[in-house]
């Protein structure tokens, strides 16, 4: 098989993973258009800080709390754990990263910005401890805070902030023009 069809075939792969995962479960869902389209901006609200491995959590977590002190504000859950995939180890380095001189550029530190490779040289120091489990999420967590902490942290704020609100508008329009389509087709045939 030539080179171009390989990664051609991974594109698509990609694509109908994607779909199936994210994409079908908004215009499928049985929930209000607003519910569904709270979860996708919870779900990328979370997957846009640097929490890689406890994001799912994350969500189950803010939709307890939600649920018990204003249960008329509802998500759903399953879209916004799958939003959370967004961020996985593929494409964790460069959003880190990216959260990383976001931080740095706010917080204007006096010894500039960081280089990409110096900051993958440390994150694959990181990514070599060997643990399991839980642990594993503990001591890369802790690790990165010790690196790289508030600027980071500070640094996810914005990303977290802007891409939860562009989903939430997006996968709002994305659900009204499915169904109004879905509703147009019924009638016609």
């Amino acid at each position: 098989m030539a080179k171009g069809t390989r990664l051609k075939n991974k594109k698509c792969k990609t694509c109908r993973a994607l779909r199936y995962r994210l994409l079908i479960p908004i215009l499928r869902g049985k929930n209000t258009p607003k519910i569904t389209a709270r979860g996708v901006m919870v779900g990328l609200a979370v997957a846009f800080t640097p929490t890689v491995g406890a994001q799912m959590a994350i969500c189950a977590a803010i939709w307890a709390v939600v649920r018990a002190v204003r249960p008329s504000w509802n998500f759903n859950l399953i879209v916004a754990c799958g939003w959370t995939w967004i961020t996985n180890f593929f494409t964790v380095p460069p959003i880190y990263y990216g959260f990383l001189i976001t931080g740095r550029l706010m917080l204007a530190p006096e010894d500039g910005l960081y280089g990409y490779s110096d900051f993958m040289g440390e994150l694959n120091m990181i990514l070599a401890t060997e643990t399991t489990g839980f642990e594993s999420f503990w001591v890369y967590m802790v690790r990165m805070v010790e690196l790289w902490g508030l600027p980071m942290v500070i640094g996810s704020i914005p990303w977290s902030i802007v891409l939860g609100w562009v989903g939430y508008f997006w996968s709002l329009r994305v659900i009204e023009n499915f169904r109004t389509s879905q509703r147009q087709h019924l009638i016609e045939h």
